[in-house]
């Protein structure tokens, strides 16, 4: 019974012995852990759509330029994923959530700001992209809320980027034509 059992051992241990060895490609990670991983070389996972020639959209992780300095081989936690109010089937890399005052209040929140270092140090890159700084985005949205992230990108003196004639309306209020003198 004992020359059983080693071999069995043995087997199984080159089982785990593998699998601590394996390293995280994006391209092979399902669509449902693809959004906030890191592959092994340090870059960046993200979802993209692909259309099939039967017009049907599919779902691909793909491998991004984006290289995270102090991670790899990372899945993110279900739990940071809720506590940051970050959605696994959401498209390529945006800073577009961060004008969301919602999410800015889950991400700079402590449960989420001092526990996930990977969603905290992508959307600390994204906001520096937009010329925000992430710490100064969550304290003003502790003390105020209602500040938006445009708002700070116009106080640090960055320049917003261009704006279509449809979006400007939104960004800038209409105004009435002045009244005619006289």
């Amino acid at each position: 019974m004992v020359s059983f059992k080693f071999p069995f051992f043995l087997f199984l241990s080159s089982l785990f012995l593998h699998a601590s060895l394996a390293e995280i490609i994006c391209e092979d990670l399902p669509k449902d852990v693809c959004a906030f991983s890191i592959a092994s070389s340090g870059k960046r996972c993200l979802l993209e759509t692909a259309v099939e020639k039967d017009a049907k959209v599919e779902y691909q992780c793909r491998t991004s330029e984006v290289v995270v300095e102090r991670m790899a081989e990372y899945i993110e936690s279900d739990e940071c994923v809720r506590a940051c109010g970050v959605d696994r089937n959401s498209v390529g890399i945006s800073s577009d959530s961060l004008l969301e005052p919602q999410f800015t209040a889950k991400l700079c929140a402590p449960a989420c700001y001092q526990k996930c270092p990977n969603i905290i140090d992508l959307y600390f890159n994204l906001a520096a992209g937009e010329g925000v700084f992430l710490p100064d985005l969550c304290q003003a949205q502790r003390i105020n809320p209602r500040r938006t992230m445009v708002e700070l990108i116009l106080s640090s003196g960055a320049t917003p980027g261009p704006v279509s004639s449809e979006s400007a309306g939104s960004l800038i209020g209409e105004a009435p034509a002045p009244a005619p003198l006289g």
